[in-house]
């Protein structure tokens, strides 16, 4: 099992990050809060997670535990796989979501693209008791409104909306307002979808 990986950022979008360690560039799958808090790094140690299934080993990248515990908890939950833990992470912070599932909120775990009553139902009633909200919200890097909008549009086609339907929303959030950041546009696009 790999605990974690520390290297060079070789490369770094909304979904993922390829670290260079030891001349060898690994792939992990990130969340959009760990994406915020490596924009302007050169250097990074993500904490690992490996999925093995028949056609593929997935690595997902996680900057710190409280992020790869919850992870861990989610993919625990019957009918929440890998890529719908990193959807509900991308959607609410960890912090944030700690608190959503400690006092019950269902309607916001519904929010998320892929999570129905039932699942949210579920996740809450799974995790409600192994779960102690801890910590404060996440600090947002600073960018130019167009890589701004790149990186949002790039998140939300590789999460598998279309191109066309995700800049039409991006298009609206950015006219309300241009000073958006790459987070809080993905999560409000992932709203509207």
């Amino acid at each position: 099992m790999i605990e974690y990986i520390h290297g060079t950022i070789a490369e770094l979008t909304p979904t993922y990050a390829v670290i260079d360690c030891g001349g060898i560039g690994y792939l992990l799958n990130i969340s959009l809060p760990t994406f915020t808090r490596l924009e302007g790094s050169t250097s990074a140690k993500l904490l690992a997670h490996e999925v093995i299934r028949e056609d593929a080993h997935v690595l997902f990248g996680f900057i710190d535990e409280q992020e790869r515990s919850l992870f861990r908890l989610l993919i625990g939950v019957s009918g929440v796989g890998a890529n719908t833990a990193r959807m509900i992470l991308s959607s609410i912070a960890a912090p944030e979501l700690e608190i959503v599932i400690s006092t019950g909120d269902a309607t916001r775990l519904k929010n998320v693209k892929g999570i129905g009553a039932k699942t949210a139902q579920r996740i809450i009633v799974d995790l409600k008791d192994k779960i102690k909200p801890i910590g404060d919200a996440l600090i947002l890097q600073p960018a130019t409104t167009n890589d701004i909008f790149d990186e949002a549009l790039a998140a939300l086609v590789m999460l598998g909306f279309t191109r066309q339907q995700s800049q039409k929303v991006l298009k609206k959030l950015f006219d309300n307002d241009p000073t958006i950041k790459v987070e809080t546009a993905i999560k409000k696009a992932l709203s509207m979808m």
